[in-house]
């Protein structure tokens, strides 16, 4: 066993349905703008606008059930339900007719963001860390094997605030499909196994506040539920 000079951090893991084995999360990959109403609510053109991709660290992974503490610099913390993609094979220039083979499985995910600060980043042509990739903002439930459920192209995706719903669209309205992610990404990073991609929102998004309980879901892959609470 290897030494370190500081203790070494925790690997970040999720869940997987079926199996007291955990998914090991190597890296999260996020898109943005691949839902055309969405991109419109947020003042885009989903003509002309192709979906950004952004990244999380990997630790900033909240589970199923835990609690997300209202993170600081922020007066309009957002919820935006997604579709997780789970790689259990890697590479680079993925073939888009292939890169089903490279999936694991599949989850719900919840892409909290700081909506101030990225508009901010957005006016001043700024990178969108802050706004994403804070502390506990890649909320996600437990990863459903693609052997077990195939590869969904049509579900409900859902999400709602203390009971009331917010956002419900079907994953079928992605402008980009799960493969053509894969296969696009693989042109910007050499993917591996254990890599979470967050395939974007639909319409819907809207601020939360300490004491709300937020539920996303998606037809046949479950739930994810988180209660904000306030930072300590």
């Amino acid at each position: 066993m290897p030494a370190y000079v500081i203790p070494a951090p925790a690997a970040p893991t999720v869940a997987v349905t079926g199996d007291l084995a955990r998914f090991p999360v190597h890296r999260i990959y996020c898109v943005g703008q691949n839902y055309a109403a969405h991109v419109r609510e947020m003042g885009g053109d989903p003509d002309r606008t192709p979906p950004i991709f952004f990244a999380k660290p990997a630790d900033a992974i909240l589970a199923d059930g835990a609690d997300l503490p209202y993170p600081p610099r922020t007066s309009n913390l957002h919820y935006e339900a997604e579709l997780v993609v789970a790689l259990g094979v890697g590479g680079r220039d993925i073939d888009p007719r292939a890169a089903l083979g490279h999936v694991y499985g599949y989850a719900v995910g919840n892409d909290y963001t700081r909506r101030d600060l990225q508009s901010e980043a957005r006016q001043q042509g700024r990178p969108w860390d802050t706004a994403k990739g804070f502390d506990h903002s890649a909320a996600i439930g437990a990863i459903h094997p693609a052997a077990a459920v195939g590869h969904p192209t049509r579900a409900q995706i859902w999400l709602a605030v203390n009971g009331a719903e917010r956002q419900r669209s079907d994953i079928a309205d992605m402008i980009w499909s799960v493969a053509a992610i894969i296969a696009e990404l693989s042109r910007f990073w050499t993917l591996a196994p254990g890599d979470l991609i967050y395939t974007g929102t639909p319409s819907g998004v809207g601020p939360v506040q300490a004491g709300d309980v937020v539920v996303a879901g998606i037809e046949g892959l479950g739930t994810v539920t988180n209660r904000i609470v306030a930072l300590a």
